[in-house]
């Protein structure tokens, strides 16, 4: 069973996501920070940096964004292992100082770095999210059914306009082609009318489409995966989501007002909260880890501590291992941590343990709404893995 739980305290939202009465998920949104995540701009050109092969573009923002070649030049299906050639490409041929532009941003500005953003737009809806500048059609990697994805991607197939292309949500599994042909007409329509918004050339650079609040990104990605119900303690907010579920008829999902409510000590949510923001999360045996973000990656340890195991060395590695594989997924998810992600684990020699050890971390990862790609251990025995995060994938 799945709830959300919406904490207003004046202009700050924080979000909660429970599974079974488990924390899972958690955002803070504060209207005093300006999102660009999701937004599309007609940017302009700004400079180009031959040497990186990237180009910076004015987008009307504080800082300028940055764009790397491989997301100018057309977006390529990576299920079929399909590259970009980049590399006898110049991308001084490709676009030029001054010329207008059309990016999403795909993430935000933070400390030094300014947003990145990309050609390669997305506008997600209830079961598909539509790529208007590509030409291929796929499904999520979670849709794990031969039969069903070939189903899915022949009906998309049959209504989507040339030159678009899409990509199948879990949440269309077991739905009908009326109900996929809505969700694309209804995607297909909004970016007719994103191109269409007149302006002329010294209006560059303009946004010309606004990302949805994290609210109506949860409900998109959650009204069809088994939310049942919604806590909230502002009039306003509870208005709103009724009026959604409303549009997407969704009748199975109740709303809780709670009127001024603080919902997160209500529930009983601080507690939890407060250990998603600890460097060090102890484990059940006695065993802990310590979560380490860097500018370039986050850093997860794994140590024994008071836990010494019944057996040798290599038997008591395992099953600690095993225990910190299991809380990793879990704060990886309920931090959103994204970027690249390395772990040392108290070392394995048993190639077989190292296998069981990737084994669980996949299936307990096949929890996570966002896409999670483990490369492996390294020769250091550390395991490298990349996620993307969850804001970035609306």
């Amino acid at each position: 069973m799945k709830e959300l739980v919406i904490n207003e305290i004046e202009e700050t939202q924080r979000i909660f996501l429970l599974e079974d009465n488990e924390l899972t998920e958690r955002y803070i949104d504060s209207k005093f920070k300006k999102r660009l995540e999701g937004n599309i701009y007609v940017g302009k050109v700004q400079n180009i940096l031959p040497g990186l092969q990237a180009a910076f573009i004015n987008v009307g923002e504080n800082r300028n964004a940055f764009i790397h070649l491989k997301d100018i030049l057309p977006k390529v299906d990576v299920c079929k292992n399909e590259t970009n050639e980049i590399e006898n490409v110049d991308i001084k041929n490709v676009i030029h100082i001054g010329d207008p532009i059309i990016v999403e941003i795909k993430r935000d500005s933070y400390n030094k770095k300014g947003a990145r953003a990309s050609t390669h737009i997305n506008l997600p809806g209830r079961y598909l999210v539509l790529l208007p500048n590509s030409t291929f059609v796929t499904t999520s990697q979670k849709i794990e059914d031969e039969t069903e994805r070939k189903r899915l991607v022949d009906i998309v197939k049959n209504y989507i306009p040339e030159n678009m292309g899409a990509i199948i949500r879990t949440s269309a599994i077991g739905k009908n082609e009326k109900e996929i042909k809505k969700d694309l007409e209804s995607l297909t329509e909004k970016w007719k009318e994103i191109i269409s918004i007149e302006f002329e050339r010294k209006d560059i650079p303009k946004l010309i489409y606004k990302s949805n609040e994290i609210v109506d990104k949860l409900l998109i990605d959650l009204m069809d995966r088994g939310l049942s119900k919604i806590y909230v303690n502002k009039e306003e907010t509870r208005d709103k989501i009724l009026n959604r579920l409303k549009e997407w008829n969704k009748k199975d999902i109740e709303v809780i007002y709670e009127e001024n409510k603080p919902l997160e000590e209500y529930y009983d949510l601080s507690k939890q909260a407060e250990i998603s923001e600890d460097r060090k999360v102890w484990l059940k045996s006695g065993g802990f880890i310590t979560i380490d973000k860097t500018e370039a990656l986050t850093a997860i340890d794994v140590n024994s501590a008071k836990y010494t195991g019944k057996s040798d060395l290599e038997n008591t590695a395992f099953e600690i291992n095993k225990e910190a594989a299991l809380e990793i997924a879990k704060q990886i998810r309920l931090r959103d941590i994204g970027g690249i992600i390395v772990i040392d684990f108290i070392d394995l020699h048993d190639e077989k343990h190292k296998e069981e050890i990737i084994n669980i971390f996949k299936s307990e990862l096949k929890k996570d709404r966002t896409k999670v790609q483990i490369e492996g251990f390294t020769r250091l025995n550390l395991l490298e893995l990349t996620r993307k995060h969850i804001c970035s994938e609306y």
